[in-house]
């Protein structure tokens, strides 16, 4: 087995403190997740349950096993060794998960990376995981060949589509060619619960992107938690939504949670509301989940009505702020609740969610998953009240650990001691409870406007703004301000049919005032054709910022 060096985790004193649920204290010392969360439901007799829909195809447990064991003796023939990384820059489809899977069944670490990131991205991330083999997409292949010559180890590309022998005549390998002759029986290598399990990378949004290590446990407790609690999963169950699996949190949403369970999943190649809305129906959705700003685009396509939802028993929503606004409306519009969470890249997946209570409270993130604690501190140190904001604070099963903390003038062994204290991960989330204990996203504390000593949340600006009849998309921020520190920006994407002006400026302004107090008020708009966001849909303020 590959040995991680002991310098590339941080120091024991500086992780979090971890702890156990009781329903996994038993939890076996080796395993591996591939045999936990595909292997078993063949064993146990559900190899012809669904488990991938995508387009017109329907593959099955038993099918999905097959292809993995295929990709998995493949990547041993090629020298690939438990503990070893092995990079996925993929598009959503069953490729993907055969991937995924292939690489848990050998005892490797997959590391997903953005399919949005340049050839810097690519060739930082690459050196900085020490990837053996990098699997990728023939459409995305790009910025990967003009970042190769890079790479600073040799690290094998394998594509996956094209035509194999012009992707074999550039010197890479065809995934195509890889698994034709491969045996579809594999014997899964097991690992140390405490072995790496996965590298998550943050998208960069503050410099180069964070390695975040979840150790296997945190794969298996994570998944069944969020699995059972959250979304209550069960065999028949389809799960769909547009996240992407090579961006933190699509993978677990689609790579890893429903799986634990046995449940099926709906990928689409790329969201619009048409194909989503058609994917419903086609393949049965029975739990959706997605950003914000998919629900609202769903609501917004003409033709909403006349696609059947009544198999879709639960609507999640994470990663941004939903809004009581949009709630009401798809609640209105649908007769279904948006069960809203949080969670991070650090702490794996959801820490928080409104299916803790009886039912969900518009504009609220819910209470902590089991297993997890939650304290909101005020930036003097205290616990605050009901009522008052401050920082999210969170102990459980899953934690803050940067990968190789000591390179680059040990920028990650900063943000280590940063991210955790005492024990407890701070998430860098401005949050509040209210009287009966529901925890209330604010914004990113970094994205928080310090105006004259008064902190504005942006998203509460946004969504006063969204309101207004003539706005399609609105984003806001903070800019620095010589008298008042911050003065708050809004960027706006009007509807067709209505044009920038002074005299459109001043009417958001009056539409504000009768909804927000004076000192929230944008004192800077700009009008955009469009606002920079991920393929999720979630706003990039640091570009607003520039």
């Amino acid at each position: 087995m590959a040995k991680i060096p002991e310098n590339y985790l941080p120091p024991r004193e500086l992780w979090p403190e971890y702890t156990t649920p009781e329903e996994f204290k038993d939890m076996p010392e080796r395993l591996n997740i591939a045999q936990e969360f595909l292997d078993k439901h063949v064993a146990e007799g559900r190899g012809d349950n669904l488990a991938i829909c995508f387009m017109d195809q329907r593959i099955t447990y038993g099918e999905l096993q097959k292809m993995v064991n295929r990709f998995a003796n493949a990547l041993r023939e090629m020298g690939i060794e438990p503990q070893d990384r092995v990079g996925l820059r993929v598009v959503n489809s069953p490729p993907a998960l055969v991937a995924i899977y292939g690489i848990f069944k050998v005892g490797a670490i997959p590391v997903p990376t953005s399919p949005l990131w340049s050839k810097e991205e690519v060739a930082f991330v690459v050196n900085n995981a020490e990837m053996k083999a990098f699997i990728v997409n023939e459409p995305l292949m790009g910025e990967v060949e003009k970042a190769k010559d890079g790479f600073a180890q040799d690290t094998k590309i394998i594509v996956v589509g094209g035509n194999p022998a012009d992707v074999e005549a550039k010197g890479y390998l065809s995934y195509e060619k890889m698994i034709e002759k491969q045996s579809d029986s594999c014997e899964p290598e097991m690992v140390n619960k405490d072995d790496i399990g996965v590298i998550l990378y943050t998208s960069g949004t503050t410099g180069p992107p964070k390695g975040c290590v979840h150790f296997v446990r945190e794969i298996f407790i994570e998944s069944h938690i969020v699995g059972d609690y959250v979304w209550k999963l069960q065999p028949g169950d389809v799960l769909g939504g547009a996240a992407p699996v090579s961006f933190a949190a699509g993978f677990g949403t689609f790579g890893l949670i429903p799986f634990a369970k046995g449940a099926a999943i709906s990928l689409i190649p790329k969201f619009s509301p048409q194909d989503m809305l058609e994917l419903i129906e086609k393949h049965g959705i029975t739990v959706l989940t997605g950003l914000p700003t998919a629900y609202r685009a769903l609501m917004k396509f003409p033709d909403f009505k006349k696609y059947d939802l009544s198999k879709v028993r639960m609507c999640t929503s994470g990663g941004d702020a939903l809004g009581v606004e949009t709630f009401n409306q798809w609640l209105e519009l649908t007769g279904k609740p948006i069960w809203e969470g949080l969670g991070g890249t650090e702490m794996l997946h959801l820490v928080t969610s409104n299916t803790m209570g009886d039912k969900p409270v518009p504009g609220s993130i819910g209470k902590p998953l089991p297993g997890f604690e939650v304290e909101v501190i005020t930036p003097e140190g205290n616990p605050a009240k009901p009522g008052e904001v401050g920082s999210f604070c969170v102990k459980g099963p899953t934690g803050t650990v940067y990968w190789k903390p000591y390179a680059d003038d040990e920028r990650l062994l900063k943000s280590q001691k940063k991210g955790v204290k005492d024990g407890w991960n701070l998430l860098g989330d401005a949050v509040y409870r209210n009287e009966d204990g529901y925890l209330f996203f604010v914004a990113r504390e970094d994205d928080m406007i310090k105006s004259s000593g008064y902190r504005i949340s942006p998203a509460e600006v946004e969504e006063v703004i969204a309101k207004y009849e003539a706005v399609a998309d609105v984003g806001v921020v903070g800019i620095p301000d010589p008298e008042k520190g911050q003065i708050t920006k809004a960027c706006i994407v009007l509807k067709p049919g209505y044009e920038p002006s002074e005299e459109m400026k001043e009417k958001i302004l009056n539409f504000c005032r009768e909804h927000i107090a004076i000192y929230k008020l944008p004192r800077v708009i700009e009008f955009m054709d469009s606002l920079p966001r991920t393929p999720t849909g979630k706003l990039l303020r640091r570009k607003l910022r520039g």
